[in-house]
């Protein structure tokens, strides 16, 4: 729609991944060169973890155009899978002629074998790259190891690349899996951009499309780097809105508050289309405050108000005390009368950690995650993810909103950004109404929910306890004692005496009454229980144990 008013050949942030406008940044650099390793060296596996969105597929793909001809691949890009599926899928693409029992994985694995000792005596070599690898089951997690096994007198025939999330490092620290863990040759973790690589990587994109200026002026790109924290997903998202909005209003000029108005339509937040309401009911609060002989401040900094989506009116936080009413329909605590002369009061959120932020580092907040289920974190026992795994917990890294959240009952940690680009990841531990609770180490803070708008873009990680038996996904065909526990689950939430002898096989009657129960909680209607929907039943079925942001309903 907007390629020819700004002059470009193509759409310079589309999220497909498109080797041609990859970005070598120092890090990405690095990610390669482990993958090429994992080509060209032979033995054990190699292991790539990134964010959600940090441009690890992009990687993939790049590596796929430089391989040399005597390179077989197979790629698995959806590892969600048994260990019979997951090895026919690789036969499938390397092309090994099949068993007549395809149902044998010992027929599979010895096709793969012949197939892989005529590839080496050819001279060729044959690679496994696995997408995702986070949601590798434990047992295809085992045949994956096993795999490692197949191999001549002096090398490897198969060479394994493990691409996935954060927690892909986690799942293999767990001690069951050891061995797999032993035979991981290279580690890299792919990190977010920094600041000044953003603002190149927006540059590069808009070059290769064929832009001829600076579309993007300075504070919108440092604008850009804020509101994603430097991942390039949702930096291409934003900035593809972001054109988009500057079409729309007709100016070649991506400005700071196109970028900022982007980000809220991207994360769905609506202050904008609702400030002129909010202004006059803010004016209406602070009209009946003055009245009543209360004193509530302006907000003078520069650069606040419509344009950046900030509330005028900004009432002053409250250390580790609950929200009053104001009398005027607010959630705001209420101050004593002062002078008007005395106009200094509590900074809101945004100023807060600008000019005095709390502790509010990820090793503390997981500190206070781990302490509300329980667990007393061990700065030496790894990381905060691991000492969960091993005390049976999970933990979920997600991007959505604060009704996601709210609909998940459970506390998280938030990714904040302030103006000044620096992150701070307090901990969500309770919403009631309006207003949140965020703990900063030692210090809780009760805040009017849309301070979050100018500093949370969608960022959170949350700990739930998984299901007993197979890790994964439940879905349709699925036997085991995960899919038992989940008909007795929607049998005790819609009010049906659960029966403990109840078949552990996933049928379609189970299938329909989980998407009945998705359909009434507004979950993705898919038949599927995956890790929100079986996160949802743990927090309506949750025991007093269990740490919720608000008490369950009746």
């Amino acid at each position: 729609m907007y390629l020819s008013f700004f002059g470009l050949n193509d759409k310079p942030f589309a999220i497909t991944p498109d080797p041609r406008y990859l970005f070598m940044s120092e890090r990405h650099g690095e990610g390669l060169a482990h993958l090429v390793y994992g080509v060209t060296e032979s033995g054990g596996f190699i292991q790539l973890t990134g964010e959600v969105g940090t441009g690890k597929t992009t990687l993939v793909r790049t590596l796929l155009g430089q391989l040399p001809d005597e390179v077989d691949v197979a790629l698995i890009l959806n590892p969600q899978l048994n260990a019979l599926e997951f090895l026919l899928a690789i036969c499938e693409e390397l092309g090994v002629t099949l068993p007549a029992d395809t149902g044998s994985s010992k027929a599979l694995v010895d096709a793969l074998n012949r197939h892989l000792l005529a590839a080496h005596a050819g001279g060729r070599r044959t690679i496994l790259l696995v997408d995702e690898a986070q949601n590798l089951a434990a047992e295809v997690l085992e045949q994956v190891r096993l795999l490692t096994n197949l191999e001549t007198a002096k090398q490897k025939l198969l060479q394994i690349i493990l691409i996935g999330q954060p927690e892909l490092r986690d799942l293999l620290a767990q001690n069951r899996l050891r061995q797999l863990a032993q035979r991981v040759t290279g580690r890299y973790h792919l990190e977010p951009l920094s600041k000044d690589e953003a603002l190149h990587y927006i540059e590069h994109r808009m070059k290769v499309a064929g832009a001829l200026t600076d579309v993007f002026d300075a504070a919108a790109k440092r604008a850009v780097y804020r509101v994603s924290g430097g991942i390039p997903r949702i930096m291409n998202v934003v900035c593809d809105r972001a054109l988009l909005g500057a079409y729309s209003r007709g100016t070649r000029q991506v400005t700071r508050a196109i970028v900022l108005r982007a980000a809220r339509e991207v994360s769905g937040d609506t202050t904008s289309r609702t400030l002129k309401l909010a202004l006059v009911a803010a004016a209406a609060v602070a009209a009946a405050v003055i009245g009543a002989g209360l004193w509530m401040s302006l907000d003078p900094s520069p650069g606040t108000g419509p344009a950046d989506g900030r509330p005028v009116v900004s009432r002053p936080l409250a250390l580790s005390t609950a929200p009053a009413e104001d009398g005027a329909g607010g959630t705001g605590p209420v101050q004593p009368a002062v002078p008007a002369t005395a106009a200094a009061v509590s900074p809101a959120l945004g100023e807060l950690l600008l000019r005095d932020p709390p502790a509010s580092d990820v090793e503390s907040a997981m500190q206070t995650l781990l302490g509300l289920w329980g667990i007393d974190y061990d700065p030496a026992a790894g990381t905060g993810c691991a000492q969960a795994a091993a005390a049976g917990l999970r933990c979920l890294f997600q991007r959505g909103s604060l009704a996601v959240i709210r609909r998940l009952n459970r506390p998280a940690m938030l990714t904040l950004t302030d103006s000044a680009g620096d992150n701070h990841s307090p901990v969500l531990t309770a919403i009631d109404g309006d207003t949140v609770e965020l703990v900063f180490g030692s210090t809780s803070l009760h805040v009017p929910e849309r301070q979050l708008a100018d500093l949370w873009f969608g960022q959170y990680v949350l700990l739930w306890r998984p299901p007993p038996g197979a890790a994964g996904a439940i879905r349709p065909g699925s036997r085991g004692e995960n899919v038992r526990w989940l008909r007795q689950s929607l049998a005790t939430l819609d009010g049906i005496d659960a029966d403990d002898e109840s078949p552990d096989y996933f049928d379609a009657g189970l299938e329909r009454r989980l998407m009945a129960f998705q359909r009434r909680h507004r979950l993705q209607v898919d038949g599927l229980a995956g890790q929100q929907t079986l996160i949802l039943i743990n927090s309506l079925l949750a025991d007093d144990g269990t740490p919720l942001l608000a008490a369950k309903q009746p």
